[in-house]
């Protein structure tokens, strides 16, 4: 038999990663980080233990690193599902709509993600997050091409503050915010109509923001619409 290529044994490796990564997922979305053991995911995803280590440091690098892969499947299957559109507002509130429905969805896990971030081992810089970063860039350089002609590098690293803040006060324990207020809080400041995107519940029909959102923008600030 003759010795299998370098482009199947590098398929052969992206494949295993991915069944950890989606393993990952699964498990300490059920149980938990602590009741999650590297054998556990191992078990589940049909792998050898010691594949654990040969790609990731440690359980905590391969937790930001599924989260990050799973943010950016669903942000892409948000932004490219039918009707397909290169709408930057469209575009923009998919995404949102995208991650705040994850940390309503997924509490736990997401829960256990933001606190993982927050501890010493800090920010993940994985080729998950990389791709993860370029797709919400793409999405605010188009929505800021349409609107103000600014670039990414001044709206990404804003648009992300302000979706992790946003999932942050979903998942706070004992007084979490609710989804449709963030929202309407993050589709004013971006200036964006409420039925762009998945809006809850098929939105408040006269276009006001639920749940007494006040007309400002976010932390009250007025936010002019932009036409």
């Amino acid at each position: 038999m003759s010795p299998r290529s370098a482009s199947v044994n590098e398929e052969l490796r992206r494949r295993s990663r991915e069944r950890l990564l989606q393993a990952t997922v699964e498990l300490v979305g059920e149980r938990g980080y602590d009741a999650t053991t590297l054998g556990d995911i191992a078990d589940r995803a049909g792998s050898a233990r010691g594949l654990i280590s040969y790609y990731f440091p440690g359980k905590r690098q391969l937790l930001q690193s599924a989260v990050h892969r799973l943010m950016h499947r669903t942000l892409e299957a948000a932004l490219e599902r039918e009707p397909r559109t290169e709408d930057g507002r469209e575009r923009l509130a998919r995404a949102i709509d995208a991650v705040l429905g994850l940390a309503a969805e997924r509490p736990l896990l997401m829960r256990t993600h933001m606190a993982g971030i927050l501890q010493a081992e800090g920010f993940v810089q994985c080729p998950e997050q990389q791709r993860l970063a370029a797709l919400l860039r793409d999405t605010v350089a188009r929505y800021g091409a349409e609107t103000r002609g600014s670039g990414p590098d001044t709206d990404y690293p804003l648009l992300r503050a302000l979706l992790m803040g946003a999932v942050f006060a979903v998942l706070l324990p004992g007084a979490p915010m609710p989804v449709a207020r963030l929202r309407a809080e993050l589709f004013q400041r971006y200036g964006l109509d409420w039925e762009l995107g998945s809006p809850p519940n098929g939105g408040p029909p006269d276009g006001t923001p639920p749940d007494g959102a006040p007309p400002g923008g976010v932390n009250g600030v007025l936010v002019e619409r932009r036409e």
